[in-house]
């Protein structure tokens, strides 16, 4: 796979590429290997599920994987891993669950970690503990730059709660995707399918959970999670 942005399902330059998806040395890559165990890949395989709070780490040796962002039926291309390249972003180093779905798209083989493995590999190895966190806090930067998360907002522009929970997702850095009921002109037909007046919201999904509530203090009520 060649080291370009058209390989990636982010806005990113070639030099965004080099920082946030670093190409690892046979060397750096034998050195995890010895602390992880290698296993094949087959096309179609998700090795991580969006929401997973067991979330391994993998170091692509052949083949290849997608990062996607699951919403429904509909996925958002995050990035490809080829040869060299890793998995992972912040929550890594968090235990946080998934914020993505990671699924072979070729046939090959991948070096697979535990979290407690991958942070003894980052307290232990100074050159890639440097290049795993700092692709992992790029990455994370660039999530939130794109509302590329696990979390969907819906609400108005012109209402100060949606406000409220758009700063506290920033604040705390966590990325998400924000649908502007002014904006978005199939937002009614969502809202529709789920009884949820305009009037009603903000609401939110949390993928993972069964529903999702309402930030509002003036209704008990709780939405389907989208």
């Amino acid at each position: 796979m060649s080291d370009t942005s058209q390989d990636r399902g982010l806005p990113l330059t070639r030099a965004h590429v080099e920082q946030i998806f670093p190409k690892l040395t046979p060397a750096q890559v034998g050195r995890i290997a010895a602390r992880g165990s290698m296993r094949e890949i087959r096309p179609g395989e998700v090795l991580v599920e969006q929401g997973d709070t067991n979330v391994p780490f993998f170091v692509v040796v052949s083949g290849e994987m997608e990062i996607l962002r699951p919403s429904g039926a509909v996925e958002t291309l995050i990035t490809r891993h080829g040869k060299g390249e890793f998995t992972g972003e912040v929550n890594m180093l968090s235990g946080r669950r998934a914020l993505y779905r990671a699924r072979a798209t070729k046939p090959g083989n991948a070096i697979e970690l535990d979290r407690q493995s991958m942070m003894a590999l980052l307290q232990s190895d100074a050159e890639l503990g440097d290049i795993l966190v700092r692709a992992f806090i790029l990455r994370r930067v660039e999530l939130v730059a794109a509302g590329v998360g696990d979390v969907v907002l819906i609400g108005s522009t012109n209402s100060s709660a949606t406000f409220r929970i758009k700063e506290f997702l920033m604040r705390n850095g966590h990325p998400y995707y924000y649908i502007d009921l002014e904006r978005d002109p199939d937002v009614q037909k969502l809202l529709d399918s789920f009884n949820v007046a305009p009037s009603e919201t903000p609401v939110f999904d949390l993928p993972g959970q069964d529903r999702a509530p309402k930030p509002q203090q003036h209704s008990n009520r709780r939405v389907p999670r989208i």
